[in-house]
C-alpha cells in the first residue's frame, strides 16, 4: 500500500512541485515523446503552469512523487480551448465550476500494483477536491485508448465531439460530470481509494 499525502493547490511544497515536474518529463517527454519545453534538462512546465493552476499531487513523506494531475480554469485560455476546440461539437464548456485535467501523470517507478492504486486515489482525489471546491465538471483533452478507460470509471463522462487524428494517435476532447453521487458511483465501479479521508491536503 502506498503511504500518500495529498496537496492541492500551490501550496504544495517545493519539494513536492519539482518531483512532480520531473514526473511529467519522465513520463511526457522521455516516454511519450511529447513535444514540450524543458526547464533546466530536468523539469516539463509550460505556458499554463502559472499561478492559475492548480495541482493535485499524491507523495510520499519525503515528497516523492506518485501521482499528479493539474487543473486550470476555463474562464482563461487553456488547452483545450487554445489548441483543440475544433475537437468540441459546440465549443468547449467553459465557466467558473468548470476546470480541465491536464497532466494526468502516474510515476514510472511504481509498480503495477501501486500505479492501479495512485490512479484510483487520484481520481478519489480528484473528486473530493470538485467537491469541496464547487467544481461541477472537469473537461479534458484525452487519447482514445484513456477515453474508454476513463468511461469503465462509472462516473458520468461523455464525449465533446466524435474522436480525431493528431499526429500518430487519436484523441477525443471529454466532460465528465460531478456531484455528490459520483463517490458512489466510482465505487460502484470498482474505483476506490483506501487514503480517502485521511490525506493531508495543502490549500
Amino acid at each position: 500500500m502506498l503511504n500518500v499525502q495529498s496537496y492541492e493547490n500551490r501550496e504544495a511544497p517545493d519539494e513536492a512541485l519539482r518531483a512532480m515536474w520531473a514526473a511529467r518529463k519522465s513520463v511526457f517527454v522521455d516516454l511519450l515523446k511529447w513535444d514540450l519545453p524543458v526547464l533546466a534538462e530536468r523539469y516539463e512546465l509550460d505556458q499554463f503552469d502559472d499561478p492559475y493552476a492548480r495541482y493535485v499531487i499524491l507523495a510520499g513523506p519525503d515528497c516523492e512523487h506518485y501521482a499528479s494531475a493539474r487543473l486550470l480554469p476555463t474562464t482563461r485560455p487553456h488547452i483545450l480551448d487554445s489548441f483543440y476546440a475544433d475537437f468540441c461539437d459546440h465549443g468547449p464548456p467553459r465557466g467558473p465550476t468548470i476546470k480541465e485535467i491536464t497532466r494526468f501523470c502516474l510515476d514510472r517507478q511504481l509498480t503495477a500494483a501501486e500505479r492501479r492504486e495512485a490512479r484510483d486515489t487520484l481520481i478519489c482525489s480528484l473528486v473530493d477536491h470538485a467537491l469541496m471546491n464547487g467544481i461541477t465538471a472537469y473537461t479534458a483533452i484525452a487519447s482514445e485508448g484513456w477515453f474508454k478507460q476513463v468511461l469503465t470509471f462509472g462516473w458520468d463522462c461523455r464525449p465533446l465531439g466524435p474522436p480525431r487524428s493528431c499526429g500518430n494517435e487519436m484523441l477525443a476532447a471529454i466532460r465528465i460530470d460531478i456531484d455528490r453521487d459520483t463517490p458512489a458511483k466510482l465505487a460502484a465501479a470498482g474505483i476506490t481509494s483506501p487514503h480517502r479521508g485521511s490525506d493531508r491536503a495543502a490549500n
